[in-house]
């Protein structure tokens, strides 16, 4: 599966992508929230966007957000260091929310499968 991975921290992005990476997928990697943008329009094939939820300018919930508001109904897993619970509440709209902390090598993958699966039987 192809996933558009976004994080403005090039150390947590590197991380992130070789838990992805490990488990088989294919990574755009964008720096920020408008380079996410125009990754996704270069790569119509993208499956999956996951997205920190921290950066400048833009969230990863108002990327969300202005994919939604363009049409884009792509599956969209956000990672954030605060309490995953909250953000769900603000945008249950998301397809998962995880902390993203030491046990994000045991829980995205996981995470991921069970999106595609969920989505696979809509």
């Amino acid at each position: 599966m192809k996933i558009l991975l976004v994080d403005d921290d090039a150390m947590a992005a590197e991380m992130t992508a070789a838990i992805l990476e490990e488990a088989g997928h294919v990574l755009v990697v964008a720096q920020d929230a408008a380079d996410a943008v125009q990754k996704f329009d270069a790569n119509p094939d993208v499956d999956m966007v996951v997205s920190d939820m921290n950066m400048p300018l833009l969230s990863g919930i108002d990327l969300f957000r202005q994919l939604r508001e363009q049409g884009q109904h792509i599956p969209f897993v956000l990672l954030t260091g605060d309490d995953a619970g909250p953000l769900l509440a603000q945008e249950p709209r998301l397809d998962a929310c995880l902390v993203k902390d030491f046990s994000l090598e045991e829980t995205l993958a996981p995470a991921i499968d069970a999106v595609m699966q969920a989505r696979r039987s809509v």
